[in-house]
């Protein structure tokens, strides 16, 4: 028998380490040639990393959260043969009790279930310190009391009324114990104690006391760390601007009427986009990323687009790469596939960076405005809020229209206030008069 290790490998230039976000064996189980032994996380992608040999597990090198370089040990298995390290080189922490470890909760992979680990025998690696869990403390079970009469006014001396008015307690919900159901001090007490019958057992009433230990880790804790560079390092300002989508609107359903069934159906994201495309060539600047450790701008001619996409592990921003080579369609098209491909996790690297501007939308929970976060490094954000029909004056008269608002965050060390506000007025042009959309 000999021992085979697997090691982190390059995923890719630059990237020094990674977070293992899950593990898909535990110690003692029999493993596969390429079967997924671990998940782990770089900057943007979470990377599956199969298994070389078949073999049994008999030692894993980190916990799930925990931070680890390219090239350290991350799972040690007995193979038939010779395996890949020596048994007299292997370190005689290898043959130690195991550390037991309390893996944490982490994303699933489609392939397979996440299985936590259980015991870590490399006493070396240390298993970062996992916050307790509280157990939740149990609501007393108070006996349930006959609920009142619809309109029975509850029986209680004016002082018991006043005292619960201070208290902030609704008689109406508090079992009287005295004759005909009368409510003294002592029922009002037990009752805002916890320790009273319930009426009717109305679960909106009762104290609850449980609490939930969530580790921030994998990609949610890559979304807190860029919020948070983003903020730190960029001063925000945001510019919101109303738009009259009617006639937008009504051309997005007559050519999903008439090329709908061929070409697939339109939302209004490409339209956004191909309005963001030709306002972009008039402000240049804004199609940009800021390096501000260099004092370099980087302006762009071709408009790589982000599309903020809402994920099951949370927000990612794959890339729909040259969107001012696209038409609607190609646009549509290249929008659905990254947002999906986002869901699942199987985008590559190059679709998850290099993006020079994002587009981000909630779609019909949009809200009236939004403050979004620009994506570090590029230097704008176009938020869209969601459409709703409202009475409008024009040209005299009140009539209902289509009106949205575009919610924008620029980063005002490069981009002017001026430029932005143009930059949002070009677009609502493009948009109001649809028209223009096809003319370059």
């Amino acid at each position: 028998m000999g021992i085979y290790v697997i090691r982190v490998p390059d995923i890719g230039e630059g990237i020094a380490e990674v977070e293992l976000v899950a593990w898909h064996v535990a110690l003692g189980e029999n493993v596969k040639e390429d079967q997924p032994v671990a998940d782990v996380m770089t900057d943007k992608a979470s990377v599956e990393i199969p298994c070389h040999v078949h073999g049994k597990v008999i030692a894993l090198g980190a916990a799930v959260g925990q931070m680890i370089s390219v090239g350290a040990e991350l799972i040690r298995l007995e193979v038939e043969g010779e395996g890949n390290l020596k048994e007299d080189a292997a370190p005689a922490q290898a043959t130690a009790p195991a550390t037991q470890i309390a893996a944490a909760p982490a994303e699933k992979s489609k392939q397979s279930d996440t299985k936590a680990s259980e015991n870590i025998a490399i006493p070396a690696v240390q298993a970062p310190k996992q916050a307790s869990v509280p157990p939740a403390r149990p609501a007393a079970h108070a006996p349930v009391a006959q609920v009142r009469k619809e309109g029975e006014r509850p029986l209680a001396a004016p002082s018991v009324r006043r005292r619960a008015l201070d208290m902030g307690v609704d008689l109406r919900l508090v079992h009287g114990s005295g004759p005909a159901g009368q409510i003294s001090h002592a029922d009002l007490e037990a009752f805002a104690a916890g320790q009273g019958p319930v009426l009717g057992g109305n679960p909106q009433y009762v104290e609850r006391h449980g609490e939930e230990v969530i580790p921030v880790i994998g990609l949610r804790r890559k979304i807190a760390q860029k919020m948070q560079e983003a903020k730190r390092r960029i001063p925000h300002f945001s510019y919101v601007e109303e738009v009259d989508v009617t006639e937008l609107e009504a051309l997005r359903q007559q050519l999903n009427k008439i090329h709908g069934a061929t070409r697939g159906k339109l939302t209004l994201l490409p339209f956004l986009a191909r309005a963001m495309v030709l306002a972009l060539r008039q402000f240049p600047q804004i199609n940009a990323r800021y390096d501000d450790d260099a004092g370099v701008v980087t302006r762009f001619e071709a408009v790589h687009l982000g599309i903020a996409a809402q994920t099951d592990g949370g927000l990612m921003v794959p890339v729909l790469r040259h969107a001012e080579s696209l038409d609607l369609w190609a646009s549509a098209a290249g929008i659905a596939r990254v947002a999906e491909g986002a869901k699942t996790g199987k985008l590559g690297r190059e679709e998850l960076t290099g993006s020079t501007i994002t587009l981000t939308s909630l779609g019909a929970l949009g809200g009236i405005v939004s403050t979004p976060v620009i994506n570090h490094p590029e230097v704008a954000i176009v938020g869209v809020n969601r459409m709703v029909e409202r009475p409008m004056l024009k040209n005299g008269q009140v009539v209902a229209r289509q009106l949205m608002n575009l919610s924008s965050s620029f980063d005002h060390r490069v981009v002017d206030g001026m430029d932005a506000a143009q930059f949002i007025q070009a677009i609502r042009a493009l948009l109001e008069t649809p028209a223009l959309l096809f003319i370059d």
